[in-house]
């Protein structure tokens, strides 16, 4: 990727101070993707878990170690490349060079996942949805193309679908941490959304949403419940309890919207967070309607 640094390898690739294999475990468990793996069969769960676990490794690396997170992020771009040889030994990347090899996974879909971290460091403002859109493409959309070699797709149509899926969910995740990201030095919201709806940057960091940040919210959650629509369809493509799977990731993301909505978008000083049930009913409702097989 141009622009991006390569790796600074080195015999030892001694990890980064801090890096515990175990807290790293339990945080991808708790993350929003996995909530419909309890519907998958052993091997694909853990072919997930090894995907989730990677992708939790590199963001905590880019955005929470307190080194030099260019070189910690340089390091995990040498264990990744070892790590799909077989030849690596650090718990947080034997399971993923494992997934990878027995799903023909490409490299630079977990490349594209560090490169996004590394761009975190220098880039802090979008200026249009277009351009977090390419930043979706590293940060988020590489993840369910992992998903679907787990699953044992890499057509480009599942692609196609899978991605509008992914970059919603990023946008979702995006409105739920307005706040955080900002008091962070981050703003995803793009800039020129920002002046068309009259929001000022500080407002994102107040404690209640103003009523012009609150229609900015309300139009992006609609732009992001569109992708969903739009990706709907990859679970036409599935069968089976991977189907079930995506169809809980799309009914995941809605209900979410529907979380952010019954706050009135205020997602300043609040946490939007959809109930399982609501979860639940959401997935079904995928399945019945935009997930039905034709």
């Amino acid at each position: 990727m141009t622009g991006v640094r390569g790796p600074v390898l080195s015999p030892e690739r001694t990890p980064p101070t801090g890096l515990d294999p175990a807290t790293v475990l339990a945080k991808a468990a708790s993350e929003n993707f996995p909530v419909a793996l309890f519907v998958l069969p052993a091997l694909l769960r853990g072919r997930l878990r090894a995907i989730y676990v990677f992708a939790r490794a590199v963001d905590d690396l880019g955005d929470l170690y307190e080194g030099d997170r260019d070189a910690a992020l340089d390091w995990a771009e040498s264990e990744i490349r070892a790590a799909v040889r077989g030849e690596v030994t650090h718990p947080v990347f034997v399971e993923t060079g494992s997934m990878a090899r027995e799903c023909g996974a490409p490299l630079q879909l977990f490349l594209d996942l560090i490169a996004a971290n590394r761009l975190d460091q220098r880039k802090k403002r979008y200026r249009s949805f277009a351009e977090l859109e390419d930043y979706c493409a590293l940060s988020a959309n590489p993840v369910g193309r992992l998903v679907l070699y787990a699953f044992g797709r890499s057509d480009d149509l599942a692609a196609t679908y899978s991605d509008r899926i992914c970059t919603a969910l990023q946008v979702v995740e995006h409105l739920q941490d307005i706040a955080e990201d900002y008091l962070a030095g981050r703003v995803y919201l793009p800039s020129e959304d920002l002046a068309a709806f009259g929001v000022a940057e500080a407002d994102l960091g107040a404690g209640t949403a103003t009523p012009a940040l609150r229609r900015l919210v309300a139009f992006e959650c609609g732009r992001a419940r569109r992708l969903l629509e739009e990706g709907t369809p990859l679970v036409r493509l599935l069968s089976g309890s991977e189907r079930l799977a995506i169809a809980g990731f799309v009914g995941g993301g809605l209900a979410q919207i529907d979380a952010i909505a019954a706050l009135d978008y205020d997602v300043t000083g609040q946490l939007a967070k959809a109930p399982k049930r609501s979860v639940a009913a959401r997935s079904v409702g995928v399945l019945r309607s935009g997930g039905r097989r034709r």
